[in-house]
């Protein structure tokens, strides 16, 4: 917010924040974003490029109770913000990354790239989402598997490849 104050004869203006209400009960506010630095709920997957089995599959509960919104492009529907799914450590090499969702429902991809980058899609095959990395950097990536609906978790497997769809066998 913007304050001004006539001090003799001057105006003087302040920025000054807006002040945020308490939740009653000692509540804290809900947080603004996935919190990529918890454990993540199912599994950490460490992976060199030219891995095998290709593809790493995960078995998963999708979906959540906080919308996704305001992350990125493309982000949407409901994931726990409490910690990720899958945390996927990688060394890359000169291997494209991809990762998808397989699911009898509506899923979305939300990702925490190597790089901090929020990167989310939703039906990139069917109502299945997925991430196509090009030049993947090494690092860790923070994995949410999200349903499109609010409502009870819903079964999905979860797909790291370095085989990008179009040539998928």
């Amino acid at each position: 917010m913007l304050k001004t104050v006539a001090v003799a004869g001057l105006s003087l203006f302040f920025l000054t924040a807006p002040v945020l209400a308490q939740p009653k009960g000692g509540q804290q506010a809900p947080q603004a974003t996935p919190d990529w630095r918890a454990q993540p709920r199912y599994a950490t997957v460490d992976l060199r490029a030219g891995f095998e089995p290709d593809p790493r599959e995960i078995q998963v509960e999708a979906g959540g109770d906080r919308e996704v919104q305001g992350l990125g492009p493309d982000c949407g529907g409901w994931i726990d913000f409490s910690k990720p799914d899958v945390d996927l450590n990688y060394t890359a090499g000169s291997y494209p990354l991809f990762i998808s969702v397989v699911a009898q429902t509506d899923t979305t991809l939300v990702m925490n790239d190597a790089a901090g980058n929020w990167i989310c899609n939703d039906d990139l095959d069917g109502l299945n989402p997925g991430i196509l990395i090009q030049n993947p950097r090494s690092g860790n990536y923070n994995i949410w598997i999200g349903t499109f609906e609010r409502g009870a978790p819903q079964r999905a497997t979860l797909r790291i490849s370095e085989i990008p769809p179009t040539t998928r066998r």
